[in-house]
């Protein structure tokens, strides 16, 4: 059973840092693109970054570069997500999601395509 357990979601101030895992499990890492999605209230779920298994390329959603830096430990099966001067915009539930058959470049503009999800971890900025 494929399973994507994210963590490190929490409440920071405007201006603050969170480094967000991702444990994956049930499949072959390096077979799967593996990303960073999110969902604010209200909002269509977007993407922020996906590493593609075709290339092992990372690909970042235009308006997402600059704050946000995805990583991958593939020893440990597990990506990460460090947000740096968050913003109340960066307010949202925060996804893990794997897809077998694309490039992450597909998926980052495209989440609905994705194959499984993790349960999200919620990240909150206050003003």
């Amino acid at each position: 059973e494929v399973q994507l357990v994210e963590s490190g979601g929490g409440l920071v101030q405007t201006g603050g840092s969170l480094r967000l895992s991702c444990v994956a499990s049930g499949f072959t890492f390096g077979d799967f693109s593996i990303g960073w999605f999110r969902q604010a209230p209200g909002k269509e779920r977007e993407g922020v970054s996906c590493i593609s298994y075709i290339d092992g390329n990372t690909y970042y959603a235009d308006s997402m570069e600059g704050r946000f830096t995805m990583s991958s430990d593939n020893a440990k099966n597990t990506v990460y997500l460090q947000i740096n001067d968050l913003k109340p915009e960066d307010t949202a539930v925060y996804y893990c999601a794997v897809g077998r058959r694309y490039s992450g470049l597909y998926y980052v503009h495209n989440p609905r395509y994705l194959d499984v999800w993790g349960q999200g971890t919620l990240v909150t900025v206050s003003s």
